[in-house]
């Protein structure tokens, strides 16, 4: 190796540094001793500390060699930068409060003059127009909470378009899967069209588990983007570069828009954020484009979009569930039958108001209505195996012809019983004709119409009325001749005669 290094050689290092690179690490990707590396580090850092040439007496710096047209409002950015304001905000200020005629792009020069600069090293990233939108949440102004009754900060959602930055923003009070897909929905509809990908932070909300070769997507949301027609792309963890433009896009809103703001009502701070996004966000010339961002938009990237969907997402729940060995699953205390062959497995089962699905690695294998009540036995025939089929129809209706054989009430018990509890009926039927091993058919008999006046269908029910029947006191039901409810038989004489002669 040379005594020197080539200028390429220097410039590598130093960037590799600023990257935050240690001399280890630079030294095993370049060939570079370490002492060598550090040598050129120090030369590099010495050189930034040279304090720039000027008149020391002047109080404000000059720009580009000449007085710029800001530096007579140098107090007022002072204070505007030590409040975190945007040079974008600060023109906006200067030119409403102060009559300002120069231009923003003189505002930013001198502002960079102020500020000091901390140069990185990266690669820009181009979008065809309606290729890519950028998704992600941050802090919006302090509203009125409705349930609380104070002020807290909710969250910012921002989704910008890649290509023309044209964005979309709105707050709201949760960050769930539901809520995250109405956003997109909203933002779409804006927008007039869907973006081929849409690239998105590791929040629980769109992505369940992250992973650099493998992100597990949240199944709603993947089930939304296969609706809407987008391609959901999560960004590396620890990199947020990797979606600058929304990072960005969020702090432009936060100290542009929200700084200093407070609004009484989330409806309210969303209103002044449409209004702002018409007014100023829209119609400003952005810096990397050099134009106006509603004019890119509509001029490539509008048309560039999908379509719409036809019909807004169906939400739905979703959960796995493992086939239990009597072939059903249970979702929110009802059961639902499932194929046989998937005993013991784990599925998938999605559901809404009125269907529900079950898959197993992402094929559907059964779907049924919603049940209505919880501890309904929902069961298909066809999960059964055939001889399964035939077995329990006999055995239904032997069942059926025992419990008739008991009485009529009975036998209305059982059709009910089969109608309510599925698989279940069958064991409550064998309780019922066990109850004719201790009483009497037609006391069961009785205890079946009263427990139907009740719409009552429980073995355990059966079992205390008859017991309780047992308990009272036994009473002589032999026939008597004389009672107080029997007429003695002289108030018959006169009929007697009447038919003895009838002339």
């Amino acid at each position: 190796m040379s005594k020197y290094l080539k200028m390429e050689k220097k410039n590598l290092i130093i960037a590799l540094k600023t990257l935050g690179w240690s001399l280890r690490h630079i030294e095993r990707e370049t060939g570079i001793r370490r002492e060598t590396i550090a040598k050129y580090v120090r030369c590099a850092d010495s050189k930034a500390a040279i304090s720039p040439t000027g008149s020391p007496d002047e109080s404000a710096p000059k720009a580009a060699g000449r007085l710029s047209a800001a530096r007579p409002y140098h107090q007022h950015i002072e204070e505007a930068l030590q409040q975190g304001l945007s040079a974008q905000r600060i023109y906006q200020d200067l030119c409403s409060d102060y009559g300002f005629s120069g231009s923003y792009d003189s505002v930013k020069r001198y502002i960079r003059t102020l500020k000091p600069a901390h140069p990185q090293v990266f690669a820009r990233m181009e979008t065809r127009p309606g290729e890519e939108a950028q998704v992600d949440f941050g802090t919006g102004a302090p509203s009125l909470h409705p349930v609380s009754g104070t002020f807290r900060r909710p969250h910012l959602f921002v989704m910008t378009l890649s290509c023309s930055r044209h964005s979309y923003e709105e707050v709201v009070w949760q960050q769930n899967a539901q809520t995250f897909i109405q956003l997109h929905e909203r933002a779409f509809q804006a927008f007039g069209g869907v973006p081929e990908i849409v690239r998105l932070d590791n929040l629980k909300a769109g992505v369940i588990r992250s992973c650099l070769y493998e992100p597990e997507i949240n199944k709603l949301y993947a089930a939304f983007a296969r609706h809407a027609g987008f391609i959901p792309l999560p960004c590396r963890v620890g990199t947020p570069r990797h979606k600058g433009k929304v990072e960005r896009g969020v702090g432009y809103t936060q100290h542009n828009a929200l700084k200093g703001k407070r609004f009484n009502s989330l409806e309210e701070q969303n209103a002044y954020l449409r209004h702002w996004n018409k007014t100023v966000a829209s119609l400003r010339i952005h810096g990397s484009t050099k134009e106006q961002v509603w004019s890119r938009f509509k001029r490539i990237e509008q048309h560039a979009l999908k379509a719409l969907p036809d019909s807004s997402f169906a939400l739905f729940s979703f959960a796995t569930r493992t086939v239990h060995l009597d072939g059903h699953i249970e979702v929110n205390k009802a059961y639902y039958s499932v194929p046989h062959t998937f005993l013991g497995q784990v599925v998938e089962v999605q559901w809404d108001d009125r269907l529900l699905r079950i898959y197993h690695e992402q094929r559907l294998i059964a779907v049924h209505k919603i049940a209505s009540l919880p501890g309904t036995f929902t069961t298909c025939h066809d999960h059964l195996p055939a001889h399964k089929i035939i077995r329990q129809e006999g055995h239904e209706r032997l069942l059926r012809a025992k419990a008739e054989h008991i009485g009529p009430e009975a036998s209305r018990w059982a059709e009910h019983v089969f109608d309510k509890r599925g698989p279940l009926a069958f064991r409550l039927i064998h309780g019922l004709l066990s109850l004719t091993r201790s009483y009497a058919k037609e006391q069961v008999n009785w205890a079946c119409a009263v427990a139907l006046q009740h719409n009552v269908f429980s073995y355990r029910v059966l079992k205390q009325l008859l017991a309780r029947l047992h308990q009272e006191p036994a009473t002589d039901r032999s026939l008597q001749q004389v009672h107080d409810l029997i007429r003695p038989l002289s108030d018959y004489a006169h009929l007697i005669q009447t038919m003895e002669d009838p002339s």
